[in-house]
């Protein structure tokens, strides 16, 4: 994007961050937010063990509840694209004070002698390798689950992974349990001790993290990660079940006060640290430290009655995606649950990873005051003209000289989208305009047209034409029940606002599958060589 010259002095005057400075923030566990401003695609290329990746394109959206410290060391990364500057920018009019630039982007970091990573969520992953070199987390390759199930042996097959990701592709017969549910629901789905446990995800990680969550809290009965999760039952040429609906069952109050024991006792020796209601009031308001606050249950516990201020992040994706909710290096994390299970299992793991984590302790039913799902917060948006879904499509009908621009996620507009509509990135916005044709005016969309809003302005700077807002976006064209088309139908950007994962979806190569399990194999020597990571196991 040509930028002015006073806005080109503006950016170059925006302080620099080197490598050192960087390493020693993370040796010294002090708060940095070191942020990957690409798309994700190629974050996931390339990019430092804990560079989070928020691109651009979202500041406005992410920025308040990710960054919630205003003046939390930010330092923004690219690959010389020229993207960090204008993200350093924009989170300076954000109201951020303390933002600095990566000098020499991602090559910068290699030539600096910096390790970089491939891939998505890497401190979890690399976490996950380094619990299973150290304890040994007993596991059984796809072949010999698959000899228990056709003898119909005593197993009992969880999937710890989202509810959605298991509908994708599932083991045969297995019950979707996400990660941070297994300890508080395992006994229910098998009361027996005499009954096998076998743990899988897609890949490795949260396979490996809920086997072992399962043997660190005691369970009678005989656990095993499945070997390398679905990408293995695959590459052993054995078939997945697609569709299914198992959820793991309530549980009684005995159970729970046993799961919530259990749970205790791990959180208890990885040195999880203990708050009360009181204490994180005070937190909420403290200046000079970050401090996350996630509600651990499911979506519906939470939307059904929260704690003021907690944001929904069931434990096992927490564990996961660490960084995708709380890239901010050093911070404090505050978990909570009803129970004193979810809670003090994802906290003892986020232990283990070097978080400062506290559990609240003594919620009472009344404390979950607050209901409905939890609402980002987000700066004003700017001014825009707006055009109702149905008076655009008279426009087109009759000819009008209009361009679509859809900002919404590569995967949403081949899913579906306006005929005729252009998807554009907004992070390559000059090059958008570029390719699209001219027009007397320009109708900004995406989902819901929030992200589009702040696109707006931006627009008008470049064109000449009219630019236009679609009121409720894409979602209230669809309610309308007007036209829609699917496809890669007019791509003004390269579709790289996300990295195709390996292990998600029916149709990846095997070549890629196996390509993505000799990487995980290899990330505990990438940490050993990058060593800032302060992992310990217990």
């Amino acid at each position: 994007m040509n930028a002015p010259a006073s806005r080109q002095e503006s950016l170059r005057d925006i302080p620099r961050a080197t490598y050192a400075d960087v390493r020693a923030a993370l040796l010294e566990r002090r708060e940095i937010a070191l942020l990957d401003v690409r798309e994700e695609d190629p974050h996931a290329q390339a990019h430092p063990l804990f560079a989070a990746n928020l691109p651009l394109a979202r500041i406005e959206l992410d920025a308040w509840s990710k960054l919630p410290r205003r003046d939390v060391p930010i330092v923004t990364l690219d690959d010389g694209e020229g993207l960090a500057e204008l993200a350093a920018q924009r989170l300076i009019g954000l109201g951020y004070t303390d933002v600095r630039v990566f000098q020499g982007g991602v090559a910068g970091w290699r030539e600096a002698g910096g390790e970089l990573f491939r891939d998505v969520n890497v401190p979890s992953k690399s976490f996950g390798e380094l619990v299973e070199a150290e304890r040994h987390t007993p596991s059984l390759a796809a072949e010999e689950v698959q000899a228990l199930i056709d003898s119909k042996a005593d197993v009992v097959i969880v999937d710890s992974r989202r509810f959605d990701e298991y509908q994708t592709m599932n083991i045969p017969g297995s019950t979707s349990v996400p990660g941070a549910e297994l300890v508080l629901r395992i006994a229910e789905l098998a009361p027996r001790p005499e009954t096998r446990v076998i743990v899988n995800c897609a890949g490795r990680t949260r396979s490996i993290i809920g086997t072992q969550s399962l043997v660190n809290a005691g369970i009678p009965n005989p656990v095993a990660a499945l070997r390398n999760g679905t990408i293995g039952w695959t590459l052993a040429g054995q078939k997945l079940e697609q569709g299914a609906d198992r959820r793991f069952p309530e549980v009684s109050a005995a159970t729970r006060e046993q799961a919530a024991a259990r749970a205790r006792a791990v959180a208890d020796r990885a040195g999880v640290r203990r708050t009360t209601l009181a204490e994180i009031q005070g937190w909420q308001r403290q200046q000079g430290r970050t401090t996350y606050f996630f509600d651990v249950r499911t979506p519906e516990e939470y939307e059904a009655g929260h704690l003021p201020g907690f944001r929904s992040v069931p434990g096992g994706q927490l564990v996961q995606e660490t960084e995708m909710v709380a890239p901010t290096r050093g911070a404090r994390i505050v978990l909570a649950d009803s129970d004193g299970v979810r809670a003090d299992m994802s906290a003892s793991w986020l232990a283990q990873m070097a978080w400062d984590v506290h559990v609240v302790d003594g919620i009472a039913a009344a404390d979950l005051s607050e209901r409905g799902a939890w609402r980002a917060p987000v700066p004003p948006p700017p001014p825009a003209r707006r055009i109702l879904p149905e008076t655009l499509s008279r426009s087109l009908a009759a000819g009008e000289d209009v361009v679509i621009l859809d900002f919404t996620t590569g995967a949403n507009y081949r899913k579906r989208h306006i005929p005729g509509a252009w998807w554009a990135l907004r992070s390559q916005l000059a090059d958008v305009l570029r390719q699209v044709p001219r027009a007397a005016r320009y109708v900004l969309t995406c989902g819901s047209s929030q992200l589009a809003n702040y696109v707006v302005p931006e627009v008008e700077a470049l064109v000449d034409g009219e630019v236009w807002l679609l009121e409720g976006g894409n979602a209230a064209w669809f309610a309308a029940g007007l036209p829609e088309e699917s496809g890669e139908t007019r791509l003004a950007s390269p579709p790289i606002d996300r990295y195709r994962r390996p292990y998600e979806g029916t149709d990846s190569p095997r070549e890629a599958m196996q390509a993505y399990l000799d990487w995980e194999f290899g990330l505990v020597a990438q940490l050993g060589r990058d060593g800032t990571h302060h992992f310990r196991v217990i």
